[in-house]
Order: structure tokens, then C-alpha cells, then sequence
């Protein structure tokens, strides 16, 4: 439930992976391919998941461990790319209420700004029939920084002709917390996500149970 009013917000940034949409089967089992072809133990769901957020890179780097030289892991993003590709909607679906919520809020301009590779998550986005909400899609290739780099909501902002005060960054993970701090924006943190977060360390400004959550939040004044 939200726990703050945000009258003043004009323009909604999200996260993708455990915000809009639950992909982390399709990830895991990218993943835990991955190992076999190299050869190496699968891991379990949960570790996997742990490891997400930051970005294709670190998803691998991370799941194949400190031993890895750079020739392997490099060999190792590419057949990961190149699966996910291939099983990106095998599982992967909008999470209840997503729909519901971004109908709610069309009349805001709204962006997606998430670590993942730019073209896969358009094409996702696009499958689940979520695209046309948005009127910018930015990956964690599309500037020469990540999330929690501030570059990504700055330029958001900036095509948005938006305020810092005026705009919400909706995630899941720590990562979000610390995108939106960076850039002098309001965090909000979905409860259903996967992405590592220390609620104590990187407190947000709002909780959701539900994206919907969020509309009344946008929409009622303070009293």
C-alpha cells in the first residue's frame, strides 16, 4: 500500500525486470543454460535472481563466479544473449494489475529505464502490449552508463521537460533506490519484485503491494 501522497509528480520512469513484468524463469533457465554449454553446475533460481538488475554482464559475470577469464566470459554473453533471444516469452508475463495501472496513468508521460539490452526489452515490452504506453524505452545499452548512474533519468527528464521533484522512479531492487537518489527524483519499490534490496540501507519513499497501488498516490492531495 503507499504509503505517501505524490501530488506533484508529473512524469513515471520504470524499471522492467520485477516491476512490469516477471521474467525471472526466462532469465534463470538463460542463465543455467549458459553454465551447461560451459560446462559448469547450474545454480539455484534463487541465486540467479539475486544476481539481477545491474545487466546482462553482470547477470553472467556474476553467475559464472571470480574464476572466469575475459575470453570466457565473453564467449559466455553471447550464447546467454543469444538464448534469452530465442526463450525471452517462454514464461515471461506482465505482473497482475500492470496492465491496469499503466491504463490508469496513459495522460502521464511515462518512460521505461531498465539495465537490460534496449532491443530485447522493446521487443518484450511490445509482445506483452505494453510498448505503446511509453513514450521512451531506454536499456542499459542505450547511454554509456547504468542504473544507478543518474544519465538515464537525466535524460528522461530532460525530454520530459520534467522537474526532478516532478518525477517517480518505480522499481523493485536497490538499484532503483539509488537511480532515483542520484538523480534528486522519488523512489518507489514494488513488494512482488526480485531484485536484491536493503530496505534499511536504501530506503524508498513509497511501497506497493500493486503497481495500481501507486494511482491513488498520484492522484489525491494532501489533507
Amino acid at each position: 500500500m503507499a504509503s505517501h501522497n505524490f501530488p506533484a509528480v508529473r512524469a513515471l520512469i520504470f524499471d522492467l525486470d520485477g516491476t512490469l513484468i516477471d521474467s525471472k524463469l526466462d532469465l534463470v533457465h538463460s542463465v543455467n543454460a549458459t553454465l551447461r554449454q560451459l560446462n559448469r553446475p547450474e545454480l539455484p533460481e534463487e541465486i540467479i535472481s539475486s544476481y539481477i538488475g545491474n545487466g546482462a554482464s553482470v547477470l553472467v559475470a556474476r553467475s559464472l563466479g571470480q574464476d572466469v577469464n575475459a575470453e570466457e566470459l565473453d564467449r559466455a554473453l553471447k550464447f546467454f544473449l543469444s538464448y534469452y533471444e530465442e526463450h525471452k516469452m517462454d514464461n515471461t508475463c506482465a505482473y497482475p494489475g500492470v496492465l491496469e495501472a499503466l491504463r490508469e496513468l496513459s495522460a502521464m508521460p511515462m518512460a521505461v529505464l531498465t539495465n537490460k539490452p534496449v532491443r530485447i526489452s522493446v521487443r518484450i515490452l511490445k509482445a506483452l502490449g505494453l510498448a505503446k504506453y511509453f513514450r521512451a524505452i531506454y536499456g542499459g545499452n542505450s547511454f554509456a552508463t547504468k542504473k544507478p548512474d543518474p544519465l538515464g533519468v537525466n535524460t528522461i527528464l530532460r525530454e520530459f521537460s520534467t522537474q526532478p521533484k516532478e518525477a517517480v522512479l518505480i522499481g523493485d531492487s536497490e538499484v532503483d533506490v539509488q537511480t532515483a537518489r542520484n538523480a534528486g527524483i522519488l523512489s518507489a519499490i514494488v513488494n512482488y519484485g526480485f531484485g536484491m534490496h536493503d530496505r534499511d540501507a536504501h530506503p524508498a519513499d513509497l511501497y506497493l503491494d500493486r503497481l495500481i497501488d501507486i494511482v491513488p498516490a498520484l492522484t489525491t492531495t494532501h489533507s
